[in-house]
């Protein structure tokens, strides 16, 4: 079946198919507009959701409010060692442990 056989067979078709056929690819452009639009809405929601929490934690720390930030634990105090001694032991022969 060559391109003008194609043609001639799809010129036969009633008017009914070609409305059908148009119709489709009209229903298809349309779920997919619709698609994209459902998809950006939730896009929408969650990063409202997510902007929201972040702007009520915002708020609670400039106005004081809610949990302290928790801070490192303070270092405890070390001794200053002064002077210090040191003596060499050398090990003998004869010395069993």
């Amino acid at each position: 079946m060559n391109a003008k056989q194609l043609l001639e067979m799809l010129a036969r078709l009633p008017a009914r198919a070609w409305l059908q056929g148009a119709f489709a690819l009209v229903m298809l452009a349309v779920i997919a507009v619709l698609g994209f639009a459902v998809l950006a809405g939730i896009v929408v929601i969650a990063l409202a959701v997510i902007f929201g929490f972040k702007a009520k934690a915002w708020l609670t720390r400039q106005f004081g409010g809610g949990m302290p930030v928790a801070q490192p634990p303070s270092r405890p105090e070390r001794r200053k060692i002064v002077d210090v001694q040191y003596e060499i032991v050398e090990k003998k022969e004869n010395d069993e442990r």
